[in-house]
């Protein structure tokens, strides 16, 4: 299934945004991010029945790192743009309970699987500044492009779906400063769905800045993954943890 093309109706609703706020001059933010995420779901291919993470595969948490870059302008009605990219690669070890079918192989009961599970992407967001004083709002795009695959390698067998989809996605991000504090709250919110399929990434979080624009903040992130029949798979997953990042802005 290709997400792109129904991304009309997203690009309409961002054209239709009027008066968004130009920033005072050029600036650049540039950070890294260390997440700990607990992984829960299942995934199948087919119509075959569904391969829990947790049962049948032995995933539980998972350790992601990212890094992110943005760049604003004071141009009117060109949109700033920022780009993270996100390592999402897991792999586990289990001994099957009963069998299993991916991609029409079956793996017996009681023999030693290895899987992959890899949803690492890369983000690319247009989004316009609404507000930017001691409360900022951006509402945008996001191209949300995966370059990672499911496999599971086994005495059986070698079995991998390639996960190549590029999805759009609604950008939401809102800043409350406390003001001559340094401090702040927001979220960050990215959001799709589309029939039986939907995907969402959302930030919330607690910081500080510095006057010399050095930041940490930390809060949860959740991302959650539902496809049907995207190059013959099907995922019903949901990362969820904690996560620490700092960053550099000006």
């Amino acid at each position: 299934m290709n997400f792109t093309r129904k991304s009309v109706s997203i690009t309409l609703l961002t054209a239709v945004l009027s008066g968004p706020a130009a920033a005072d001059f050029v600036g650049l933010n540039i950070g890294a991010s260390h997440w700990m995420p607990d992984i829960t779901g299942s995934f199948s291919s087919g119509n075959a029945n569904s391969i829990q993470l947790d049962n049948d595969l032995g995933y539980s948490d998972h350790t992601s790192t990212s890094v992110t870059l943005s760049f604003e302008h004071p141009i009117p009605l060109i949109p700033n743009v920022k780009y993270q990219g996100s390592d999402l690669n897991t792999s586990s070890n289990s001994t099957l309970n009963t069998d299993l079918e991916f991609n029409n192989r079956t793996y017996t009961a009681t023999s030693n699987i290895s899987s992959t599970l890899d949803l690492s992407h890369n983000d690319i967001v247009l989004y316009y500044e609404l507000l930017d004083n001691w409360i900022n709002l951006d509402v945008g795009v996001d191209l949300k492009t995966f370059d990672g695959k499911v496999s599971i390698n086994g005495t059986d067998g070698i079995e991998s779906i390639t996960v190549d989809e590029t999805i759009p996605m609604i950008y939401l991000s809102a800043r409350f400063d406390l003001p001559l504090t340094g401090f702040y709250v927001g979220a960050n919110i990215q959001q799709l769905s589309i029939g039986d399929n939907s995907a969402e990434d959302t930030t919330l979080m607690v910081g500080y800045e510095s006057s010399a624009g050095i930041g940490i903040e930390g809060g949860i992130k959740t991302f959650s993954l539902e496809l049907n029949d995207a190059s013959d798979l099907n995922t019903n997953l949901e990362y969820d943890g904690l996560f620490l990042n700092g960053y550099f802005h000006f």
